[in-house]
C-alpha cells in the first residue's frame, strides 16, 4: 500500500499543476521560463497519465475488498477522482 499511497500523493501534485496550467490560460502572457515549463509538463503530461492510473489501481484494491482507507486518506482519494472527470473532457473534447 505505501507505493501507492506514494503515487496518490504525486497524482496530487500533478493534479495541482494541470489546474495550474488552466488557470494559466486566462492569465496574460506569462514569461517562458522553467518553472512554467515544469508546470506546462507536469500539468498536461503526466497528470493525467498518473491519475488514470492511480485512480484504476484504487478501483481494483476498492473491488479485491481490501481495507484501503487504512492507509490512504479519503480526501486524497476523493480529489483525485474528481480532478480526473475534468481532464478527461479537457483532453477527449
Amino acid at each position: 500500500m505505501r507505493p501507492l499511497l506514494f503515487f496518490s500523493r504525486v497524482a496530487f501534485i500533478c493534479n495541482i499543476c494541470f489546474l495550474l496550467t488552466i488557470l494559466f490560460h486566462f492569465l496574460p502572457s506569462v514569461s517562458d521560463s522553467q518553472f512554467y515549463a515544469t508546470i506546462l509538463v507536469l500539468g498536461f503530461l503526466v497528470a493525467v497519465v498518473l491519475n488514470m492510473i492511480v485512480n484504476l489501481s484504487i478501483i481494483a484494491i476498492l473491488l479485491l475488498s481490501k481495507p484501503l482507507w487504512q492507509h490512504i486518506p479519503r480526501w486524497l482519494v476523493i480529489f483525485n477522482a474528481l480532478i480526473l472527470i475534468p481532464q478527461l473532457i479537457y483532453f477527449l473534447a
